[in-house]
């Protein structure tokens, strides 16, 4: 596969011309019949490695979702669902695999190349970073990785640890972090042409860099040779201190496009989250997510947030919003077929359901099992969207005009991806301070959080108007509530709400994975928590994640078990046992 990630590029690129993008971050002005290898230029390569890195991180993120609890998904056998009741399969693995590896690092290369000629350093720069941050994210997901011989001539490249993959990403990142700061001259393409992330602002580039440099470095709290906080505090001086300096990609949801890519047919300037999330009616939130935004730490405040991430649809006659309630998932209840997706008469007349009469512009359950008829209170995250040529607004409605489901912040296709901020930063820091002893610089990083990404939500969902409950700004009067009443004190800070709280704030994230398996999936640390029932009464998650173990990997793709098998062999000695899932990543095991 990593070979053919190379020969997969003229394609790429062919797709890449018929393609358009706000700002034309994706076209490539060139005969489109014609299309090759040779005419891309570096702005227009860069424009596609950043949309594929985004997809394999945003579809990482919301799969994680699934195990972290965050998300829940309708009782059935699709990939999503068995990674909810962790009896994860092999549907899992894939798409992180081929859009870091065939979309953005079949490029890396040749943009390189091409960089280098016209001494385009801040191009070079931007590569190097997504490079790292690619393998570094196939090193969270999988453990073993070919990375020294990847994207090369090698057809059978060999599987690097996860150690030298982690160092090797950390050394990209310092060589990401010279080129950007070098002086490019007048003549080399200027990094704005072609930079759908930060508009080109060199500055931002690099702080982003440190950011995620404090993140990696962080995630080595295991590792107590390693683990060195004046490190982290110290990347963190560099990294965004501000909502402004923070690296936020701003998506858009416009007719005709709808064109897609060379892997998916998804729109391409749409939310990544929305492409996984928002287009789904099965998806659902969680009893345990649920009640970390209504009554964290148990103060009886809730947080302004819940309201614009959790979904609200319309009830009742006359209709009323309501916002959904979470699947509990300790409890039985996908075990006994449910949730079951919502059904509605939109007529005006009264239908006939499993011999029961439904009321005109009524919700329902269509099934015999009245056991199930109250799945009505929950709502899924489904949007609709322009680009995919369905009714305006991106408000899910039935057919009456009546509210089916609001969307909610992140998973609308105009959502921002928050990709680094100061909100985690903050949190790193906090977790950090924490450790050193230091409540009272711990609190306040730990609310300057809360309160950054507050600010954050509140600037795309100030641009929304005042729609309904989910769709418009937070009022003061409920953040003043909560920041004052609803987290706590520095006497009274722990690691359990600095955690939770960075919860919520990296909600769809691959980093709340990464931290639950940092802390074991404790329940002292994200109270509540439990795993799901269903695993516990489930003969074959149990082969795949053994009693006493947790949800620690994905399993490699079906490309190297196919093509590279003997390379992934040696590369952990249970690499194709069906309990590879439960087995740490390399960072993941204590010393």
């Amino acid at each position: 596969m990593m070979k053919k990630s190379k020969y997969l590029l003229a394609l790429l690129i062919g797709v890449a011309s018929l393609s358009s993008c706000s700002k034309s971050w994706l076209d490539i002005n060139v005969d489109p019949n014609t299309p090759s290898s040779t005419v891309a230029s570096v702005d227009s390569r860069l424009a596609w490695i950043q949309h594929y890195y985004l997809y394999a991180q945003g579809t990482a993120g919301a799969r994680a979702g699934y195990v972290t609890q965050q998300l829940s998904f309708t009782n059935s056998t699709a990939s999503n669902s068995m990674i909810a009741g962790w009896n994860p399969i092999a549907g899992m693995s894939t798409t992180p695999y081929q859009f870091f590896f065939v979309g953005a690092g079949a490029n890396f290369s040749d943009l390189e190349e091409k960089a280098k000629k016209e001494n385009a350093y801040h191009y070079i720069g931007a590569m190097k970073a997504i490079r790292a941050m690619g393998f570094m994210l196939m090193t969270d997901w999988y453990g073993e990785m070919p990375y020294t011989e990847a994207l090369g001539t090698a057809i059978t490249p060999k599987f690097d640890d996860g150690k030298t993959i982690f160092e090797g990403c950390l050394k990209e990142i310092d060589e990401a972090i010279a080129y950007l700061k070098m002086e490019q001259p007048a003549t080399a393409t200027a990094l704005s042409a072609g930079d759908s992330w930060n508009g080109g602002d060199v500055s931002k580039w690099i702080k982003m860099c440190y950011g995620v440099k404090a993140r990696w470095l962080n995630n080595l709290s295991k590792k107590s040779s390693l683990y060195k906080p004046d490190d982290i505090l110290a990347a963190l001086n560099n990294a965004p201190a501000s909502v402004n300096e923070s690296t936020i990609v701003n998506h858009v949801d416009v007719l005709g496009d709808n064109l897609g890519d060379i892997l998916f047919a998804d729109p391409v300037k749409t939310s990544i989250i929305y492409d996984n999330v928002g287009m789904n009616s099965n998806i659902l939130i969680t009893k345990w997510y649920e009640n970390l935004l209504t009554n964290f730490d148990n103060k009886n405040v809730e947080d302004p947030r819940a309201d614009k991430l959790i979904p609200w649809a319309e009830y009742g006659i006359p209709k009323k919003m309501v916002r959904s309630k979470g699947v509990d998932m300790q409890s039985d209840i996908r075990m006994k077929s449910g949730p079951i997706v919502a059904s509605y008469n939109a007529k005006d007349v009264a239908i006939t359901s499993n011999n029961r009469s439904v009321a005109p512009h009524s919700w329902y359950i269509n099934s015999a099992n009245n056991a199930r008829w109250g799945d009505t209170v929950y709502v899924s995250f489904r949007s609709t969207s322009i680009a995919k040529a369905e009714k305006t607004p991106d408000i899910y409605k039935w057919d009456d005009g009546v509210i089916a489901a609001s969307g909610t912040f992140y998973s609308r296709p105009d959502a921002p991806t928050h990709l680094l901020t100061v909100v985690e930063m903050n949190f790193i820091k906090a977790e950090v301070l924490f450790k050193k002893g230091d409540k009272a610089g711990a609190f306040a990083a730990y609310k300057a959080a809360i309160q950054a990404h507050i600010d954050l939500m509140n600037l795309k969902l100030s641009t929304y108007g005042n729609i309904n409950q989910s769709k418009s700004p937070m009022v003061q009067s409920k953040i003043d509530e909560f920041i004052n009443k609803g987290i706590g004190t520095a006497a009274d800070i722990t690691l359990a709400k600095i955690m939770t709280q960075k919860f919520i704030a990296m909600s769809f994230t691959q980093q709340n994975w990464n931290d639950m398996r940092r802390y074991d999936f404790s329940a002292n640390v994200y109270p509540g928590w439990s795993v799901p029932y269903e695993y516990t009464v489930t003969a074959a998650a149990k082969t795949k994640i053994p009693d006493g173990k947790q949800f620690r990997r994905v399993r490699q793709v079906s490309h190297e078990i196919n093509y590279n098998a003997q390379s992934l062999m040696a590369s952990h000695p249970n690499a194709l046992s069906d309990d590879i899932w439960s087995y740490p990543v390399w960072w993941d095991i204590a010393e």
